[in-house]
């Protein structure tokens, strides 16, 4: 699994763990749709810790929360 896949099946599951949809995430956080669909659909090749912490100032959540799942813990270095 690489991070941008593994960022954005956590940003799912807390969306449906939660009963509230990607556009809901949006106004709570204050990220523009269109960067969260660029996300989502795996088009943002460098998602921003900053634009993460925003979703999880939305979601009520630290930045330890968010990355804290074995998804996270077993991602291998990437090299480019």
């Amino acid at each position: 699994m690489e991070l941008k896949e593994a960022i954005t099946d956590r940003i799912l599951a807390l969306c449906q763990q939660r009963g509230i949809s990607v556009n809901k995430l949006c106004n709570m956080s204050g990220v523009t749709q269109s960067t969260v669909n660029n996300i989502i659909n795996r088009k943002n090749n460098t998602t921003t810790v900053s634009t993460i912490k925003k979703l999880c100032d939305g979601l009520d959540i630290t930045l330890g929360e968010f990355f804290s799942t074995p998804e996270f813990d077993r991602l291998e270095q990437e090299v480019r």
